[in-house]
């Protein structure tokens, strides 16, 4: 475990829980937790700001509906 960790709450919609679910059993992490952090270390560390912070992108415009589970790739 590397670096203590404090409980924060934040609001997202339910689909982006979802989505860390999904990452998080896609790559054998504990939990959505974990899942978290990694984009938030991977934001820190490796992702261009601008291009993250400046370009709108909206996945639930409209009838999008939020994001989806990719469809299994068996």
């Amino acid at each position: 475990m590397a670096g203590d960790k404090i409980s924060v709450t934040f609001e997202v919609q339910d689909d982006a829980v979802k989505m860390l679910d999904y990452a998080a059993k896609m790559y054998g992490m504990p939990d959505r937790d974990k899942a978290l952090r990694v984009l938030l270390d991977y934001l820190a560390k490796d992702a261009n700001w601008d291009q993250i912070f400046t370009l709108i992108r909206c996945v639930r415009c409209g009838n999008k509906g939020g994001w989806k589970e990719p469809a299994s790739q068996e």
